[in-house]
């Protein structure tokens, strides 16, 4: 059953889990995360945003958290391959976290346009 193209899928769909559960777990940038989530879908339920204003906000929540998922991936690779400080590591490290940034500030400016009208 898991060499059937479905089996291939599920199979696939096991290790996205596990690779979830493994931030969640071990990584302190996407717990944080996760409380802000948490925090404005309950300020969503709250302040009853729009149908298109919950999909702006799961878009951000979800792209934040995929690009931070990313960075880590890609922190814990560069650190594999070469272990001691490299010029050229730290930089694709910086790039990396830019890219996180750049995430956290388009989902702040979406949470501000959805909620300061309603404060």
């Amino acid at each position: 059953m898991w060499n059937s193209y479905l089996g291939k899928r599920l199979k696939g769909f096991g290790y996205a889990i596990k690779g979830a559960w493994m931030l969640l777990k071990n990584e302190p940038s996407i717990q944080v995360q996760s409380v802000i989530a948490v925090l404005v879908t309950i300020a969503g339920f709250y302040f009853e945003i729009s149908a298109v204003e919950w999909m702006l906000q799961i878009m951000a929540i979800g792209l934040v958290m995929s690009i931070e998922g990313l960075n880590t991936a890609a922190e814990e690779m560069a650190d594999f391959v070469h272990p001691d400080f490299h010029n050229k590591i730290g930089y694709i490290k910086d790039v990396a976290a830019g890219a996180v940034f750049f995430a956290a500030i388009a989902a702040v400016v979406i949470a501000c346009i959805i909620y300061l009208p309603k404060l």
